[in-house]
Parts: structure tokens; C-alpha cells; sequence
């Protein structure tokens, strides 16, 4: 490995990571979608197309995440009393505590690194390099 390019070292890491997050989050009930939905509540009830708009995803997207979320008993979602058509989406107490148990996924998932700051402003540079080409 210490001759790979580095490319080939983030790609690997990247799926390595990946994996290990997507277990970590599997046994606290939860998906990524599920994750960041239960973060964007943080501020209190929602509408489930706003949650979409911040999630960056359609509503329909949104709307099975929220799904899934309310099966777990994570969130409730009832009409909204100013617009019946929309939908209020809510953190149940054990939402609160799904979302709790997720703030120490990164010291869990990752590894100890000496200098975890620099590498986290390397792999930022990275994505903001790559992102320019990309998507001028």
C-alpha cells in the first residue's frame, strides 16, 4: 500500500470508512438519510419539505426517509393546523436519543490520528479542488 497512489489510498479509505459508518449506524436503527434528518430537527419541529429543501433532496426522498424514521418511533409527523396538506415533522424522545448516540459515531469509526486537524483541511482541500473541476 505505501507505493499506491493517492487516489487509489483515498478511494480505499473512503470505502472503508463508508462501511464502517453505514454498521455504526445500522446498529442505532438509523440511515445516513435518517442521520442527517434526525440533525436538521435539532432546531425543533419542521415541515417534511423543509427538512427536504436543507437535506438537499427531493420531497419524495424525504418523505421515505421520514417514513422509516417514524416506524422506529424516531419522529411523528401530523398535519400542519395551518395547512393541512403539509406535514409537521417532530423528534420523539427517542429520536433525541438516536441523534444523541450519534455524536460519538467519528471517534468510534475512525482511527486515532496524531494530526487529525491537518488532515481533516487536506481532505476539505481535496473536495473543494475536485469540486471545481468538476462542476465549473
Amino acid at each position: 500500500m505505501e507505493t499506491w497512489p493517492t487516489g487509489r489510498l483515498l478511494s480505499t479509505a473512503a470505502r472503508l470508512v463508508e462501511h464502517a459508518w453505514l454498521e455504526a449506524l445500522e446498529a442505532r436503527g438509523l440511515t445516513h438519510a435518517g442521520m442527517i434528518a434526525l440533525h436538521f430537527l435539532d432546531a425543533g419541529p419542521l415541515t417534511q419539505s423543509d427538512l427536504a429543501r436543507m437535506a438537499k433532496v427531493e420531497n419524495q426522498t424525504m418523505s421515505r426517509t421520514v417514513e422509516r424514521l417514524e416506524r422506529s418511533g424516531f419522529v411523528e409527523r401530523r398535519a400542519d393546523d395551518a395547512d393541512r396538506r403539509r406535514q409537521i415533522v417532530t423528534r420523539t424522545p427517542a429520536g433525541d436519543a438516536a441523534w444523541a448516540s450519534t455524536r460519538s459515531l467519528e471517534s468510534e469509526v475512525f482511527p486515532a490520528l496524531d494530526d487529525s486537524e491537518r488532515m481533516r483541511a487536506g481532505l476539505l482541500e481535496i473536495i473543494r479542488r475536485s469540486s471545481e473541476r468538476r462542476w465549473k
